[in-house]
């Protein structure tokens, strides 16, 4: 069986604008890699940190996290406490979901973020937003690209984690 063509291959996602397509493409493909790695699984293994390094369970919960503050900012919002409670014990086991939920739950965040892409016009995609309690700077597209690319990077590492502990 040959590996699923890549998102961005597919042609362009209806209705998000054309400035955002490679960020939708990029959490789309997020999902589907998360899916295909974690295909037999164990759960067991969920929170294991081999080599010391961050739990598959970290990396499912924290792709979500991530992807909901990025989207909080875009819209020029500020983080609530459950969102900063969220943000403490997204490396907790307690009262952890099970795999297939944490995979449901990002997949939901994602296609909150592309229902929210698609109200987006591209002349606002470099308005200026700030980031956490410093106000760091940056942009509306800045926002949503860091949590496109984010999402790509966790994902790797996901996969790198998975085979250990599967092997």
């Amino acid at each position: 069986m040959s590996a699923p063509q890549e998102y961005w291959l597919s042609g362009p996602i209806p209705d998000v604008p054309a400035l955002l397509q490679p960020a939708a493409h990029a959490l789309l493909q997020s999902v589907r890699e998360i899916k295909i790695y974690l295909v037999d699984f164990p759960e067991e293994k969920l929170w294991e940190k081999p080599f010391g390094r961050a739990s598959v369970g970290f990396h499912l919960r924290h792709l979500t996290g991530v992807l909901d503050r990025m989207l909080t900012y875009a819209k020029e919002e500020s983080l609530t406490e459950a969102q900063f409670h969220f943000l403490k014990n997204e490396g907790s086991e307690e009262n952890a979901p099970n795999a297939q939920h944490l995979i449901e739950d990002f997949e939901n965040k994602v296609n909150e973020a592309l229902d929210y892409f698609k109200t987006i016009p591209e002349n606002a995609l470099t308005d200026e937003r700030f980031v956490g309690r410093k106000k760091l700077p940056s942009t509306v597209i800045g926002l949503l690209f860091h949590a496109a690319e984010h999402s790509q990077r966790h994902v790797g590492q996901l996969l790198v984690t998975v085979s250990a502990l599967k092997n």
